[in-house]
């Protein structure tokens, strides 16, 4: 006579729950920096291309800056490349995002047993993972360059993290704008703006080489904030203006943009 042993109850993980947020949202971060990984517009906007400006701002503008105003370029020119190839890759990152929405890939993840904030906490999170990856990489081609880091290690952890929070403040913008809109143009539009924002900074030449009338708007723009904090905490300076300047930039952007993003976000998975 045999007896039959009950089946094991398999107890199912709710979608819905805390420990699928993580869970999914590890696998689609994952995802994306694999994908990223492989993507040669990528790392051509994160890494090579912010390499290459930071060579040529060095050999073309480094030795007459550094007779103006007596210290090396590099200490501006450095941050300010770090903070471009930020929003760079950010930019890139939205194209791609359109692409997977006109795809349907995201109404797909939509459909599938997955959690709904799962999809957008990830690309938050591997946006970060890619900034801080693309500035170690151009700050450590900056010290090949000779580029230094003056004061501790305090000031040089938070050195490294001020481009990750700039450029998720971006990332923002371009994810608000990529989820409502079905064009790749438009995105990469915000190329101009991220141009004028390197160009008008004070990290690509010295407030003062600058026309007195337009020293105002240079000074207190996002990324010359920005830079003038990273060259405090690397070389030394003042630091309490710029840094305050730079997080009330950087915090309004997210306050601004983040329920936008969230909003499209979601209309786009459901179409």
């Amino acid at each position: 006579m045999s007896i039959s042993m009950p089946e094991p109850t398999v107890v199912r993980e709710s979608e819905t729950s805390p420990i699928a947020l993580v869970r999914h949202t590890w696998i689609q971060v994952q995802r994306l920096l694999l994908r990223w990984v492989r993507d040669p517009v990528t790392l051509l906007e994160t890494l090579i291309i912010p390499c290459l400006l930071l060579l040529m701002l060095d050999i073309v503008v480094g030795s007459p800056i550094q007779k103006f105003t007596g210290s090396d370029a590099l200490y501006g020119s450095v941050p300010m490349v770090a903070l471009v190839g930020a929003l760079s890759g950010c930019i890139a990152s939205g194209v791609m995002l359109g692409r997977e929405r006109a795809a349907g890939l995201l109404a797909r993840f939509w459909v599938l047993p997955v959690h709904r904030g799962s999809g957008l906490a990830a690309r938050i999170i591997a946006e970060g993972c890619r900034i801080f990856g693309g500035t170690v990489v151009i700050i450590g081609f900056g010290m090949l360059l000779g580029f230094r880091f003056q004061q501790g290690p305090l000031a040089t952890i938070v050195f490294f993290l001020l481009p990750v929070l700039f450029g998720l403040s971006f990332a923002t913008l371009v994810i608000a704008v990529a989820v409502f809109t079905a064009s790749s143009g438009l995105v990469e539009a915000i190329t101009i703006v991220t141009s004028l924002l390197m160009f008008f900074s004070t990290g690509f030449v010295p407030l003062l080489a600058y026309p007195e009338w337009i020293q105002p708007i240079v000074r207190n723009q996002p990324m010359s904030v920005a830079v003038d904090t990273m060259r405090a905490l690397s070389q030394g300076g003042p630091l309490a203006h710029p840094l305050t300047l730079t997080l009330m930039w950087s915090l309004g952007a997210i306050v601004v943009f983040a329920i936008p993003a969230a909003i499209g976000y979601r209309r786009a998975s459901r179409r």
